[in-house]
Order: structure tokens, then C-alpha cells, then sequence
């Protein structure tokens, strides 16, 4: 089982519709978080090293991990996925997107 780590800042729109769409896939396992202090699941060290795989949905959110969980993030690959945030939650262009840049990673 992968277990996959979909961050974003808020953790309400765009790690959210990613956990969902992936949580679908055969032989893995999805969790999202924020980096943002006031999100609706915060990024916590225990869930960095849950994950086998973290993708993030701008270059800031990976500095935020680099600055705050360094170490807790081994030698764990970070995949940045530069989804801004424009989109509602399973906004269908975000779901597309997603499977897009995400799938290949997976195989």
C-alpha cells in the first residue's frame, strides 16, 4: 500500500479533492493537510512520516516544508504540482488537472 500526502494551504479546496479522487486508486492510501496554522487539517510531523509520497500544490507550500518540518522529511520526495488556487473543491478542470500531473507518479 503507497500511502500518498496531498498538501495545499488551507487544506479546503484543492489537497482535499486530490485525497478524494486518489483515495479511489487500487494499493493506495490518501491523507491532505494545510501548511497554514488556521487549516482545516494542519500539517503535522506524524503525517510527513506517514507518507511515502507528499505532493504539493505550489513551490511556497514546499519552502513552508522545508523551513518547518525539515526534519521530518528524510529523504522523502516532495512532488510540486503548480496548481494554483483557483478552483472549488472537485471542480471538474481541478479533478482533470490532478489526474494529469499526479497519475504518472503512481505507476
Amino acid at each position: 500500500m503507497k500511502r500518498i500526502l496531498f498538501i495545499c494551504s488551507q487544506n479546503r479546496l484543492r489537497s482535499p479533492t486530490a485525497e478524494q479522487v486518489f483515495a479511489e486508486y487500487a494499493g493506495i492510501e490518501t491523507a491532505s493537510a494545510g501548511t497554514n496554522h488556521d487549516a482545516e487539517e494542519p500539517l503535522t510531523p506524524e503525517l510527513l512520516q506517514w507518507a511515502d509520497l507528499i505532493f504539493v500544490m505550489e513551490k511556497a507550500h514546499r519552502n513552508k516544508l522545508s523551513q518547518r518540518f525539515k526534519a521530518h522529511i528524510g529523504g522523502k520526495r516532495i512532488v510540486c504540482l503548480n496548481i494554483p488556487d483557483d478552483y472549488t473543491f472537485m471542480d471538474p478542470e481541478l479533478v482533470r488537472l490532478l489526474k494529469a500531473k499526479v497519475s504518472r507518479f503512481l505507476a
